[in-house]
């Protein structure tokens, strides 16, 4: 299986790289930058073919592809900064990269019948309730422009396409590149005190276990929806109940189910052993974003299941796994 991978440069495409080498796939990377710009980390990406790809030019994503002729092609390229978004000189470079950009992958896959794979997220929603959102709901109401942007692509790739994949994630951490993971812990070592927002509700996505579930779709034709992040639970819960345990709560203490990234922020503290004291603010009273959030980020990941494909690792094993990638001894 050839598989071509756009924004190898960030957290997913770097770790979906490395897993198609793991498995012995043939993985071309691009990105917008001349030389691959990832973590320089000795991993098989830092090694593999490689092609500069600026995704916004219709001709030049045309041309790649035609050459490369992939089986498949990984979308993880796009604006995520989501605050900045929002200016208003950022906004046609926003829809040129997430829509334009998307849309040129998708018609140069049609064209060589390639799969294609399309990274999405919560933000298509307008995250009110507090039910978790279905992966073939469409109701539709994205709340700021990186929402809109993202929903764009997923309408752009649907209506290209018949083989396709639309994978909604959440709350992204990974090896390469910056996250709320490692802002968090630079925050930790460095302040007493640090506040962070409670009322926004989901669950993390540690890219390593995600970019195994990508490459176990590429190897199917099971296409649609989905819904992606780690899992909200330990494996058999029902079993720590039969056996006495609170249901609700980890032997640590800690809460189980969906989470706040107050939450999060608690359990990074905990594994790494800081004492910087978090106090949990309201969305509102945190104040300095410039695109609204949604407050309920709960993906229902059964479809997963439904069609196949295991569930990833509960949230609180991926944290502690990615931690001691970041060379911090995570309790356990």
């Amino acid at each position: 299986m050839k598989v071509f991978v756009t924004g190898v440069g960030g957290q997913l495409g770097h770790d979906v790289m490395n897993e198609l080498a793991k498995r012995g796939f043939e993985g071309i990377g691009s990105d917008i930058q001349p030389e691959y710009s990832g973590a320089d980390d000795g991993t098989s990406v830092t090694k593999m073919p490689y092609v500069r790809l600026d995704i916004t030019d219709e001709k030049e994503v045309e041309t790649v592809i035609g050459q490369i002729r992939p089986d498949a092609v990984v979308h993880c390229a796009a604006w995520t900064a989501v605050d900045a978004a929002e200016e208003p000189e950022n906004i046609q470079k926003v829809h040129a990269i997430n829509i334009q950009g998307t849309q040129f992958i998708a018609a140069a896959c049609r064209h060589v019948d390639a799969a294609m794979l399309y990274l999405s997220t919560d933000y298509v929603f307008d995250g009110q309730g507090s039910e978790p959102w279905e992966p073939d709901c469409r109701d539709y109401k994205p709340l700021n422009e990186y929402g809109r942007s993202k929903l764009a692509g997923e309408i752009a790739v649907s209506s290209a396409l018949t083989k396709y994949f639309i994978v909604r994630i959440a709350w992204v951490f990974g090896s390469n590149g910056n996250n709320f993971v490692k802002t968090m812990l630079n925050v930790g070592r460095t302040h007493d005190t640090v506040r962070v927002v409670c009322d926004q509700i989901g669950t993390p996505t540690y890219t390593y276990d995600l970019a195994r579930l990508l490459v176990d779709m590429l190897q199917t034709d099971r296409y649609g929806y989905y819904h992606a992040t780690n899992s909200e639970l330990p494996p058999a819960p029902s079993a720590d109940a039969a056996a006495g345990k609170d249901p609700e709560h980890d032997g640590d203490g800690t809460k189980r189910g969906y989470i706040s990234w107050y939450d999060f922020t608690k359990e990074i503290y905990r594994q790494a052993g800081l004492d910087t004291k978090i106090i949990p603010v309201t969305t509102k009273e945190y104040g300095l974003s410039k695109a609204a959030r949604p407050v309920n980020s709960r993906l229902d990941k059964s479809k997963l299941s439904e069609n196949g494909f295991a569930q990833l690792p509960y949230w609180k094993n991926a944290l502690r796994r990615y931690l001691k990638i970041l060379g911090v001894d995570a309790a356990e």
